[in-house]
């Protein structure tokens, strides 16, 4: 199961599992994969805090580090996190601030506590800069990927500079395309079943194509990957490895309060919806009535980003610490992909990397079995 990009990483496992908790990160680092830490909303001195628990327990397993810079954005001109955050808040209609308050208010969402009113969302190039620059100091961080876009030129010189391998999200083939003639390593391809932003086109149609426009650049296949069976389907199909985020949602490891644990367990596949509703960017997540209010014409249309996560950022984090107060999970941000139906126990991330190595044996040998012997 060893890829050609697992050997140049030196890993065992072409398993990519992308997480914002930093457990998650070594567990499977340790399992023979390598664990990516989703750096969006960590402030450059929380992402050191972090880095230093992983390096502290990760021993000698590689990992790599995810954050967002999108192509625009409002407030591309702002050079300061300072000055982008004024611009930011400033920008931001009192109709939507209320629409936003109104609800959480509803659902009995207890306000946060007075004295921590610090917003840190990164999906901005100076903001994100920070976060690259502590990543980079880390022997054991190999890997930079961009969630948003083709990076700047400066940053991927910086990374190469470094000795590190940068890679970019593209769901859509022209976005490949760019990320190639940029000079990345790596394409995560992401079909729109998955978790978070994603494009429209399906993973069985977009994994082959862009493989095959790209190639000899790795693919790591992303989107409507939950089992060994879509883990042997990805390969099959050319990719170099798999990036799993929602798989690890629920895991032993994961920081998710029971409540959400719980929403992600008992959804189905039809449970989820592409909304604009935290992001301002089309993205993946279970559909409450968080996201349908907001798909109404009687109420406040989405801001582009990243407006609307500063809008919600007050929003993700009360609804994420206080997920079991009162209905908390009508109005929650609970991202993830379709395979949301296929996962329904907690199991430890060590316990679902040997699941997902058993599920590929059988099926590829219920594959070889299709074969005659000659």
């Amino acid at each position: 199961m060893q890829t050609d990009f697992c050997k140049e990483l030196g890993i065992e496992l072409p398993i990519f599992a992308f997480t914002h908790c930093r457990d998650v990160v070594v567990a499977v680092s340790k399992a023979g994969g390598i664990g990516v830490l989703g750096a969006v909303g960590f402030s450059a001195e929380r992402l050191k805090e972090e880095l230093d628990w992983i390096d502290e327990h990760i021993g000698d397993h590689i990992y790599g580090v995810d954050t967002a810079i999108p192509q625009k954005y409002e407030g591309m001109d702002k050079t300061t996190p300072e000055a982008l955050v004024k611009m930011l808040q400033e920008a931001i209609p009192d109709q939507h601030r209320e629409f936003a308050s109104k609800m959480l208010s509803d659902a009995g969402v207890p306000e946060w506590p007075e004295g921590d009113d610090e917003v840190t969302l990164s999906f901005s190039a100076v903001q994100a800069q920070a976060l690259i620059d502590e990543a980079l100091t880390r022997p054991n961080c190999r890997m930079i990927v961009n969630a948003l876009g083709t990076p700047p030129d400066d940053v991927i010189k910086q990374v190469h500079d470094a000795g590190r391998l940068i890679g970019a999200l593209a769901g859509r083939l022209k976005h490949g395309l760019a990320h190639k003639a940029a000079g990345l390593d790596f394409i995560v391809c992401q079909g729109s079943e998955g978790g978070g932003h994603a494009g429209e086109v399906t993973s069985m149609i977009l994994w082959p194509q862009m493989v095959d426009a790209v190639a000899p650049l790795p693919i790591l296949a992303a989107g409507g990957i939950g089992n060994g069976r879509q883990i042997l389907a990805a390969l099959a199909m050319g990719a170099q490895g798999v990036w799993l985020g929602s798989r690890w949602l629920v895991s032993e490891e994961a920081h998710a309060e029971p409540a959400q644990r719980e929403s992600y367990m008992n959804a189905t596949s039809e449970d989820t919806v592409r909304s604009r509703s935290f992001t301002g960017k089309t993205a993946r997540m279970l559909k409450n009535e968080w996201t349908e209010a907001w798909a109404r014409d009687d109420t406040p249309d989405p801001l582009p980003m990243p407006l609307q996560g500063y809008l919600t950022f007050d929003a993700v984090r009360r609804t994420s610490r206080y997920a079991g107060s009162g209905d908390c999970q009508k109005v929650a941000f609970n991202p993830i992909g379709q395979v949301v139906g296929q996962i329904n126990e907690v199991e430890s991330c060590r316990d679902i990397v040997f699941q997902l190595l058993n599920e590929y044996t059988d099926a590829l040998d219920n594959i070889n079995a299709l074969t005659p012997e000659t």
